[in-house]
């Protein structure tokens, strides 16, 4: 017998019964998305690198170590993406999406791929939901792309928090580099080989270490220091001034720089309440420089970025369920094999209304086929019998009580939409 071949190290295969929750999250977020204005965008799965390189930055552990970086056959070097700014930032560009009204606000969800250690809710193929605005640098914008990421979560029950900071700009961040660089020069020898490499080229990079020791080292060197220019602060203040008034709880974290170099002033992370270097959710944070750096016309930027495996762990974590969008709500019964025929145009008709339905295509006796019938977890059964059948009748039995009546064929489809198992209207977590 051949060897098997397994899944790669990193990737998981999403089963039945699974994708029903994934389908779910991602469908909630399509709606929250539209409620907010944004529009969809698809971006390829693989880009040039150099669109990475420059873009998420150099110094950053994704460019290092974590990119699937490989020569097409011309020699030229793409990269599987990393993360979804860069694109989307790269197709506003690209296709001109400048060119029209202002701001531009779209949503994306899709896979990415990083070369990390797997752990829980963190794959080498993951996946992602965010969204983008090009075209606005008030704060009022900040204020409502982090709103709305916290409006998702409380949508389905998650207990988050959300940290916050403000980066600077190009100004004003140097002096924070400067701060960290001074601070740290007597203590090299404790640092981890990769904070070392970051000192001499981006300090910055060790406050977002995973290894505690040097991020609580970074964290001493700046403690109580004040690097904002005063627009920066102003814009800052603003901005925590729009999250009181709509009401969104936040912690001010002055060591919050996030993981990527493109991030300018806000930066803030979700957090699910507890110790461990898993905690996020997602993040995200303005980027004004993006657009500007990839050839486009000065245009500000803000977005997030939430982890859908990550999200469905809190989820799990925290005792919370989506609806079973994925059972049956009819499974037919024949109790005589000539029947066949007439039970797949019922079928038919029951799927052309709405309604899920099912039988077995096994040959099953009719006792295996309510037995069956009972694992598929459907609320109803249909039973098709020849002598029922010749009077126009069918039984319809209820799962859950155990009645059985007997209902014409004509009005069976109208007495199944009539008990609410209409599955094109699905009851929704977005309705709480």
């Amino acid at each position: 017998m051949p060897n098997s071949i397994n899944r790669p190290r990193g990737t998981i295969d999403v089963l039945p019964g699974e994708v029903e929750k994934w389908r779910y999250v991602e469908e909630s977020f399509r709606r929250i998305c539209r409620e907010y204005g944004y529009a969809e965008i698809r971006t390829p799965v693989f880009e040039y690198t150099e669109l990475f390189d420059r873009g998420v930055g150099d110094t950053t552990d994704i460019v290092e170590k974590e990119m699937y970086t490989f020569l097409d056959r011309s020699e030229r070097s793409l990269s599987l993406r990393p993360e979804g700014t860069a694109p989307i930032a790269r197709a506003y560009v690209e296709d001109k999406l400048f060119s029209g009204p202002l701001p531009v606000k779209v949503y994306y969800l899709g896979p990415m791929f990083r070369y990390d250690r797997p752990q829980a809710g963190r794959y080498r193929q993951f996946h992602q939901l965010g969204v983008e605005v090009f075209g606005s640098c008030a704060p009022a914008i900040d204020a409502e792309v982090a709103a709305m990421a916290m409006d998702f979560c409380r949508r389905f029950g998650l207990k988050l928090d959300l940290h916050i900071n403000s980066v600077g700009c190009s100004a004003c961040r140097p002096v924070m580099r400067e701060r960290l660089y001074a601070g740290l020069k007597t203590r090299l020898e404790d640092l981890c080989n990769d904070c070392y490499m970051r000192w001499t080229k981006n300090p910055l990079r060790i406050l977002d270490c995973k290894i505690k020791r040097c991020r609580e080292m970074a964290e001493e060197a700046v403690a109580g220091f004040n690097f904002l220019c005063p627009e920066c602060a102003d814009h800052f203040r603003e901005t925590l001034g729009y999250l009181d008034a709509l009401n969104v709880a936040y912690i001010v974290d002055p060591c919050l720089v996030r993981g990527l170099d493109y991030y300018t002033r806000t930066a803030f992370e979700i957090m699910a309440p507890g110790a461990g270097a898993q905690r996020s959710v997602g993040g995200g944070g303005r980027y004004d420089g993006l657009v500007e750096m990839f050839g486009g016309p000065p245009t500000p930027g803000i977005g997030y970025a939430m982890g859908l495996e990550r999200f469905l762990l809190v989820m799990q974590e925290q005792g919370l369920t989506v609806p079973d969008s994925g059972r049956l709500d009819v499974y037919l019964v024949t109790a005589e094999k000539d029947l066949e025929g007439k039970a797949l145009g019922l079928l038919q008709e029951l799927r052309a209304n709405g309604i899920r339905a099912d039988k077995d295509y096994t040959g099953r006796s009719m006792k295996a086929q309510l037995k069956q019938a009972g694992k598929s977890g459907a609320p109803y059964v249909v039973i098709l019998g020849g002598d029922e059948l010749g009077k126009g009748r069918v039984a319809l039995k209820d799962m859950l009580s155990g009645r059985q009546t007997e209902v014409p064929l004509a009005d069976l489809t109208a007495r199944l939409l009539s008990q609410g198992h209409d599955s094109k209207h699905e009851p929704s977590l977005l309705a709480r």
